[in-house]
């Protein structure tokens, strides 16, 4: 049987290792040229196989594909762009297949989070339907670590990481100047629904760093009054204090404490920035100095910082995907499954994106402390093994030495256009 050229693609936030996977992707179908040809990506994830806007991955070297393991954000573009149901909007669907079978894909290779799972899967039913033989694989990330089933989330490992060192660095800064100056901290990070990064920062505080911290957590109803006694206590003790707080705190009206009123291109409300509203609230009450800052995209691109555990994931991830379409198996997801906490092993095994699709695992609430506001014993057992281990980019003048690909377009071959 011919070989038959494969798709891969990058959605949503981009990640620390995201091209980690990449790179494993790449670099295991180039093992089999005689099951895969050409791996084509798509410029701008999904758009570019609707616009049939393609890269031609076989023009990179060997050299420059291995650099993408250690490479930040997405190296062929990524894209916020949500695909409507089978029936809403069928078109666009039979438009991706058109542009597959254009270029004789076999392979489809969808590297995301929730709503990429779902658009994998859809893929995968319509081309069934169609009678287009395509082996469709869901390759997971997500910084939000709300996939289901698989144990973390390639991405989340390293946020995760320089949260926990954030918060640590931050707060023996903010102990040296209290006493004259700021004596509160407030630092604002992802997690619309999922508590996991916000989580993260109650790794700064163990035995040998008694820090006095205040997490806010997406998964608890947000009352002020708590708060501020929780925040007044940790200053009247210890001097100051540091609060971490997740974008996706809710009141007990239900609505998002820092919600803007806008929506993004998954419909999700666009949030406007929680930090300072929480500060506010400190500074109105207690009249504490402070400074707060937001993560934003620092903490999703920090290679420098990443975790070995979260890198070594996210390549095997690449490669497993790559793995489970030369046996055959279609509409899967390579899942992390944890074997041991300490010392931390972990498998590989397969789960079906009709269990992944549109299902978003939150924080239990086991892992958060009787007081809501920090974490507890079994979540530090779950975290502290994925920010385990270092693996530094190489450096150059002083900077780490990323790559940029060539992404030479591939020719198209349809007459018609497509518009997204």
């Amino acid at each position: 049987m011919a070989a038959r050229n494969a798709f891969y693609a990058q959605s949503g936030g981009v990640t620390a290792v995201i091209n980690a996977s990449a790179c494993g992707v790449l670099e295991t179908a180039r093992l089999f040229p005689d099951r895969i040809g050409t791996v084509y990506a798509g410029r701008n994830g999904i758009v570019g196989a609707l616009t049939e806007d393609l890269i031609d991955t076989g023009q990179e070297c060997p050299e420059a594909v291995a650099a993408l393991r250690h490479t930040p954000s997405g190296a062929f573009g990524s894209c916020r762009y949500k695909l409507k149901g089978l029936e809403e909007n069928r078109a666009q669907y039979e438009r991706l297949i058109d542009v597959f079978r254009a270029h004789d894909i076999g392979y489809f290779f969808y590297n995301g989070g929730g709503d990429s799972a779902d658009t994998c899967l859809k893929v995968s039913q319509l081309s069934e339907k169609m009678g287009y033989p395509l082996q469709a694989i869901h390759v997971p990330k997500t910084v939000d670590n709300d996939l289901p089933i698989t144990d973390c989330c390639p991405g989340f490992g390293s946020v995760a990481k320089y949260i926990a060192v954030s918060v640590r660095e931050a707060s023996f800064d903010v102990r040296s100047m209290a006493a004259t100056s700021t004596s509160i901290f407030v630092l604002e990070v992802m997690g619309r629904h999922a508590g996991w990064i916000a989580a993260a920062g109650g790794l700064a505080s163990d035995e040998k760093h008694d820090l006095p911290l205040v997490i806010l957590f997406p998964e608890q109803v947000f009352d002020p009054e708590r708060f501020l006694l929780a925040v007044d206590e940790k200053v009247r003790t210890k001097g100051y204090c540091s609060i971490v707080v997740s974008e996706g705190i809710k009141g007990a009206d239900g609505r998002f404490v820092a919600e803007s009123g806008v929506r993004d291109a998954f419909g999700h409300a666009q949030l406007g920035g929680v930090a300072p509203v929480v500060a506010g609230l400190i500074k109105e009450r207690f009249g504490y100095k402070y400074h707060w800052a937001v993560a934003d995209y620092l903490q999703r691109a920090a290679r420098h910082v990443a975790s070995r555990t979260d890198v070594e994931q996210a390549y095997a991830l690449g490669r497993a995907a790559v793995e489970l379409a030369l046996q055959g198996r279609n509409a899967v997801m390579p899942a992390i499954v944890r074997t041991s906490d300490s010392p931390y092993t972990w498998e590989i095994a397969a789960a079906n994106l009709a269990e992944v699709a549109n299902v978003e695992k939150k924080m239990p609430l086991e892992f958060i402390s009787a007081d809501g506001f920090g974490i507890t014993e079994n979540c530090r057992r779950y975290l502290q093994p994925l920010i385990e281990g270092e693996d530094y980019p190489p450096y150059a003048g002083g900077l780490p030495d990323y790559v940029t690909l060539k992404n030479v377009a591939v020719p198209k071959k349809l007459a018609t256009s497509f518009s997204v």
